[in-house]
């Protein structure tokens, strides 16, 4: 196993052309992040206060819902992450620390 990698060991699952667990588990999780990122538009646009109340709450349960899905494809070894690496993200920080001076209120930032 790459040593970047941060992954469990991965349940086994029968190779054949009919759908597993695996595969629904990802179709779900795939249809759960399109379709928390069609209800964060959605949002962006409402103007009536009661139908964002009502799609917020939808789209926190389809968040949720979407978090517990990659938690258990995770758990099964079926996701894998790749670490990141401390010299990029301190580069990434200071690139992006020395952007603060181009904001208009440069003392309200930290």
């Amino acid at each position: 196993m790459n040593q970047n990698q941060i992954q469990n060991p991965e349940t086994q699952i029968p190779k054949t052309p009919q759908m597993n667990d695996r595969d629904f588990l990802n179709d779900m999780l795939t249809t759960e992040k399109y379709m928390t990122s069609a209800y964060s538009v959605f949002l962006h646009e409402a103007s009536h206060q009661q139908l964002y109340q009502d799609m917020l709450n939808i789209f926190t349960e389809t968040q949720n819902c979407q978090r517990e899905l990659y938690n258990l494809m995770f758990k099964k070894g079926w996701y894998k992450l790749e670490a990141a690496d401390q010299q990029k993200l301190q580069q990434s920080y200071q690139q992006f620390q020395g952007y603060t001076n181009q904001f208009p209120y440069q003392n309200t930032v930290q």
